[in-house]
């Protein structure tokens, strides 16, 4: 028989299991047996594949074209050096290929393991224990507790369900919420009986125990996995433009070596010489390494990130956040501690706190019903371990009932054995319990919903009609309350006869409870750094608006008299245009508003041109969550379901590890700014001795295989060691981008190839020509390939642009701050690049085999001081452009 067909009895039996769980040793062997429980993933390119494809790419073709030729040239025209160019070139590619696969793959396992940093979990019972797994370690047997917001972590047959409803909309595309129960079924499949729960499928609300029969690939959801494993990988609108910038370049670089193989024939120059040339031309002009560059930056800065305990989930998710302009925050446990206690309660008309209940027995004993209904309608487990006992759930709940078990005394005779589940429409739970009076219901909830279904409250005179006055008294009371910050629950209780719900009427309101969840103390000082960087906060909570207002002037989100305070009724009746004008507000806040009215609240910024990140953590808010811009998840108290929508998880909970989070987002397309810079800069002095030679018919100054070098040399590490820039302290104090804002601006391009481009092209024609003259060339004279002063004077070209790139590094760090006001080892990886990069020059100087590969010659010391005098001359040089820009933009 199939397992939905039996009793719930029945249904442990056959998997030879019982209500109290598996032991421990029994769940290893079946781990054993089955295996753990998660769906195997699509197989993965393999390595070697994966590296192939690194010689295959658009840049790698244009080199491959180009060291096809120089070995084309040789065959045609042998004796010129053709042979060793291509030799050069094709390692080039090597390296490139072997550089920019470990990058990616160290992107790869950067994101991998930052995705296992948060594990689904599940409560367990074994052996009569509750313990959190992973989801991984379930099998066939295991009893599991779920409730609302859980993901299914396996294929379940209920045992015990309350007020159970779930959504199976990955499984069977059904829309709306189902409702389950533990009641044998007939039906055969279990995709529609109503007492299985099944992996992939998420707990709307209510809750359950349930026994596992089906892990893994067993399960419906494993049985359907291809479906769900199609997805390709997302590239962000930054790496987008990375590729299109990249295509550029190459496309110029190309045509620009074509340009000039025309000109050079028609200036008469040797065929094969002149392709020589638009070679060069071309490979000066490919930007080596970009991509995965900035794969690894962005990897790089969610390392970052988590350290910050803000987990991104999708690198997409980096760039948009330097770019958030508005951030929906909830209130409580995101701008508090989450850490709630009874302050003040309302009972029979006047206010006491629980020292007066704990000092006054007649108040605990006139006022029971109130504490019971604290001590029972809640959805907490007790957990007892190692001698600890302690509650798992709401931080609210928790305090309810620690309140309600200590003023109520011993509950003997009563027990729970049924629910009303809280939603966020009717904003009250109730449960119904046996008790010595008999069946009763208690109810607790916002005021303004538990009002509506009472017809009397206990005054200290006994029970009074709710008329207008006594609703007047009851308001006055929430109000005094929310006005102190004190978040307000009412609670309600009645003798019941029949079954729920209908029962959930004429009740009696027995009094007030005003809960108290203070700031958190780094809050006010992220809320200031937000309205210095130009991002609005805006709370939404599902708190009375006088609680909200009060956290709000606490952590300095509100400063005003008169702010502009919004409820979820009010947006019932708002007209798009009319919201659309009221989010014009400075200072506007959302109150007692539901989950899922964020998602109105998401589009109507989104239209005005905002970039929206929002927090939650219900299973409501997900919609939210995935039309946000940004969709921010509690690490802590977040559902799962609220996790799988969100871009981002805080692993606090906290408000400030969103603004961490922000900042870091802008740092990175800072530093990708900063690597543009400076690898476009070199490029300058790269094309202007092919440019010196065609247009003056002057020696070559720096031959094909030594703009390789530099480019080894300088555009690798230093360009990888200013993607991992820490955040500039200012960079939140600036207003956000612009969401149309090009990584490659026109600011940008000036300043790399018509400033610190010619500045570097003019130190190393400079060098060049001094190592000539000191040597008594005479313009119009030619020097052979292998003459030793023409060696050495392309090896000081060479080591001028090397010798400015040093500069560079520094003055790419920022810019407009002066490069003496950054820390010289706030970034080791500068000084290792810069090591490396000079490492790589005194070979190619002093060492035979350098000489050899890259046709070049020892210098002596006077060349050096040269080089070094117009690297810093170019570094003084901008260093008052900076200055001049710093006034001019006071």
């Amino acid at each position: 028989m199939h397992i939905q067909s039996l009793t719930a009895e029945q249904s442990l039996a056959s998997l030879h299991t019982s209500a109290v769980g598996l032991t421990s040793a029994e769940a290893q062997r079946r781990l054993a047996e089955f295996g753990p429980n998660h769906v195997e993933e699509v197989e993965r390119e393999r390595l070697l594949l994966s590296f192939v494809r690194e010689f295959t790419h658009f840049f790698a073709i244009i080199l491959w074209v180009g060291a096809a030729l120089a070995f084309l040239a040789e065959y045609f025209d042998p004796g010129q050096g053709m042979v060793r160019l291509g030799v050069a070139i094709v390692g080039v590619i090597l390296i490139n290929a072997v550089f920019s696969f470990w990058q990616e793959y160290r992107a790869e396992r950067a994101v991998a393991a930052l995705r296992q940093l948060l594990p689904q979990q599940v409560k367990a019972l074994r052996g009569g224990e509750i313990v959190e797994l992973l989801a991984s370690e379930l099998v066939p047997g295991d009893i599991v507790l779920l409730e609302e917001g859980d993901f299914v972590p396996a294929d379940c047959r209920l045992i015990e369900s309350f007020g159970l409803r779930v959504n199976t909309a990955t499984i069977t595309g059904e829309s709306l919420p189902q409702a389950r129960n533990a009641d044998p079924q007939p039906e055969m499949s279990p995709l529609s009986a109503k007492n299985s729960v099944l992996a992939g499928t998420s707990v709307v609300s209510g809750q359950a125990r349930a026994v596992v029969y089906a892990t893994g690939m067993r399960t419906e959801f494993g049985k359907i996995a291809h479906l769900t494993q199609t997805a390709g990988k997302a590239t962000s609108p930054l790496q987008r433009e990375i590729a299109r910038l990249s295509r550029i370049v190459a496309f110029l670089a190309t045509g620009m070596g074509g340009v000039f193989l025309l000109i050079g024939q028609a200036l008469g120059l040797p065929f094969w010489e002149n392709l020589l040339f638009a070679i060069g031309i071309i490979v000066a002009n490919v930007p080596e390494g970009l991509l995965p560059t900035v794969t690894l930056s962005l990897a790089m800065a969610t390392q970052r990130m988590a350290k910050r305990n803000a987990l991104v989930r999708h690198l997409p998710a980096v760039e948009t956040l330097g770019s958030t302009t508005v951030i929906l925050s909830d209130k409580t446990g995101t701008l508090t501690q989450n850490r709630m206690s009874v302050r003040r309660l309302w009972l029979g008309g006047g206010f006491f706190t629980q020292e007066d209940i704990a000092a006054q027995p007649r108040l605990a004993t006139e006022h029971r019903a109130l504490f019971v209904n604290a001590a029972l309608c809640h959805n907490l487990k007790e957990i007892h371990n190692n001698g600890k006992h302690e509650w798992l759930g709401d931080p609210m709940e928790v305090a309810l009932v620690g309140m309600g078990r200590q003023a109520a005394g011993a509950l003997d005779g009563f027990r729970r054995i049924d629910e009303i589940p809280f939603d966020t429409d009717r904003k009250r739970m109730s449960v119904r319990c046996e008790t010595p009076q008999g069946r009763m219901l208690y109810c607790k909830g916002a005021l303004e919903t538990v009002l509506e279904v009472c017809d009397s409250v206990q005054f200290d005179g006994g029970i009074a009609p709710l008329d207008a006055a006594a609703k007047t008294r009851l308001l006055a009371a929430q109000d005094e309350m929310a006005g102190a910050g004190l978040r307000v629950l009412a609670f309600a209780h009645g003798s019941i006869d029949g079954g729920l719900p209908a029962e959930e009427r004429g009740l009696i309101l027995a009094g007030l409870v005003g809960l108290e969840d203070p700031p958190r103390p780094e809050v006010p000082e992220a809320i200031a750094r937000c309205a210095e960087a130009g991002i609005r906060v805006i709370m939404v909570t599902g708190d009375h608006p006088h609680t909200a207002q009060a956290i709000a002037r606490e952590i300095g989100l509100m400063k005003s008299d008169q702010p502009v305070v919004i409820t979820g009724d009010d947006l019932l009746h708002l007209s798009p245009a009319q919201l659309h004008l009221a989010l014009d507000a400075p200072e506007i806040l959302f109150a007692r508003v539901a989950a899922v009215q964020k998602m109105q609240l998401v589009e109507a910024l989104q239209k005005k041109g905002e970039i929206v990140a929002v927090t939650g953590d219900g299973v409501n808010d997900a919609p939210a969550l995935k039309a946000a811009d940004i969709g921010i998840a509690m690490g802590v108290a977040g559902t799962d379901v609220a996790k799988g929508a969100a871009d981002l998880i805080l692993l606090d909970d906290n408000f400030a590890s969103i603004v961490a989070a922000i900042e870091e987002g802008r740092a990175v397309f800072d530093n990708l700014r900063k690597f543009l810079t400076y690898i476009l800069s070199s490029n300058i002095p790269e094309i202007v001795p092919y440019l010196a030679f065609v247009l003056f018919r002057i020696p070559l100054p720096l031959t094909i295989i030594q703009i390789l070098a530099v480019d080894l040399g300088t555009d690798m590490l230093p360009a990888l060691a200013l993607g991992a820039e820490k955040p500039d302290p200012d960079v939140m104090r600036r207003p956000p981008r612009a969401r149309n804002e090009r990584l490659l601006s026109w600011n940008l391009i000036a300043r790399a190839y018509l400033f610190l481009g010619v500045l570097e092209a003019a130190a190393a024609m400079a060098v060049f020509f001094f190592v000539l003259d000191a040597a008594g060339w005479q313009y119009g004279e030619s020097l052979a390939r292998t003459a030793p002063l023409y060696l050495q004077a392309t090896t000081a070209c060479l080591a001028t642009i090397v010798m400015t790139q040093v500069m560079n590094v520094f003055l790419c760090r920022h810019p407009l701050k002066s490069s003496l006001s950054l820390s010289l080892f706030g970034n080791p990886l500068i000084l290792l690049g810069i090591a490396a990069e000079l490492g790589l020059l005194l070979f190619i100087v002093y060492t035979p085999a350098g000489n050899w590969l890259f046709g070049t010659a020892p210098v002596g010391v006077e060349v050096w001081l040269f080089a070094v005098a117009l690297a810093a001359l170019m570094g003084v040089v901008e260093e008052a452009r900076k200055a001049w820009l710093r006034r001019s933009l006071r």
